[in-house]
């Protein structure tokens, strides 16, 4: 079985507890308008052309150019086919840096699960080499997909953008029924949930007090992490041939400190950044 990833980030530190190797799979359903990743929103391989890192070499003329040997690394190719025999190698190298510090492997997108029966597979096998599992989502799945990892996930890293359906939708492109339903139903298992809150100016900015209420009423959610938005991620846009959303406000220091103070107070649980 294979699927479609575009990046591993291994000694990565913000996905999940301690320190992790994170694969990003390909295609999300989702099109929100501040994504930090809009190489992984098509489940397609992707080219890119940076052109200010396009040092004029003429290598990309001649024929059968491989994108990897760009000497600018102008050109990138965002997506590749792995299966996971061939993955599972790369993610055990650093098996004792997981153990040292509490980490593990970490499954994220796009939306990881539009290709479940992968995740699914690859999860049961780090399970049986001893290795810590998350899996990163934005809950805009199917039941099926999310009970198609349950066995095999430590901790759902879930992603809440917003409570008010309108606003959802502005921001996202789709309803959030399915995602607070979704989010009720892992919670009802006694699943682990780390939830992810990205705070967006003239956004979802408003939607704090709404997602603290909603937050306060379940079970199994082990932290809260309110994060500042950023808008880094202006260049993949264009070297995507992509229209740059990004919006362009970015929050305050205070505005956050508020944030993240709400949310505690509301919630009573462990709220960071």
């Amino acid at each position: 079985m294979k699927a479609t990833i575009f990046e591993i980030k291994r000694f990565a530190v913000h996905d999940g507890d301690g320190i992790r190797t994170t694969v990003f799979l390909k295609g999300c359903p989702l099109k929100c308008v501040w994504c930090h990743n809009p190489e992984g929103i098509s489940p397609e391989v992707q080219s890119a052309f940076f052109a200010h890192k396009c040092i004029s070499c003429g290598e990309c003329q001649k024929e059968n150019f491989d994108a990897s040997n760009c000497l600018g690394e102008a050109r990138v190719i965002y997506g590749r086919e792995v299966s996971v025999e061939e993955l599972l190698p790369t993610l055990l190298e650093d098996k004792d840096f997981y153990e040292s510090s509490g980490g593990g492997v970490t499954l994220s997108g796009g939306e990881c699960l539009m290709q479940a029966d992968f995740c699914a597979e690859l999860l049961k096998k780090l399970k049986e080499n001893g290795i810590s599992t998350a899996v990163d989502t934005c809950g805009f799945v199917s039941k099926n997909a999310l009970d198609k990892v349950i066995p095999y996930t430590d901790v759902f890293l879930y992603d809440v953008k917003a409570i008010d359906e309108d606003t959802h939708i502005k921001c996202t492109g789709v309803s959030n029924k399915i995602i607070l339903e979704n989010l009720k139903y892992l919670d009802s298992l006694g699943c682990k949930i780390e939830i992810r809150y990205p705070f967006v100016p003239d956004y979802n900015d408003g939607e704090v007090e709404k997602i603290a209420e909603f937050l306060s009423k379940l079970k199994n959610i082990t932290k809260i992490r309110v994060l500042a938005y950023h808008n880094y991620a202006g260049s993949k846009y264009e070297a995507l041939g992509m229209e740059n959303t990004l919006p362009k406000k970015l929050p305050s220091d205070e505005e956050m400190k508020k944030a993240r103070e709400t949310m505690k107070k509301i919630t009573k649980l462990t709220v960071t950044h």
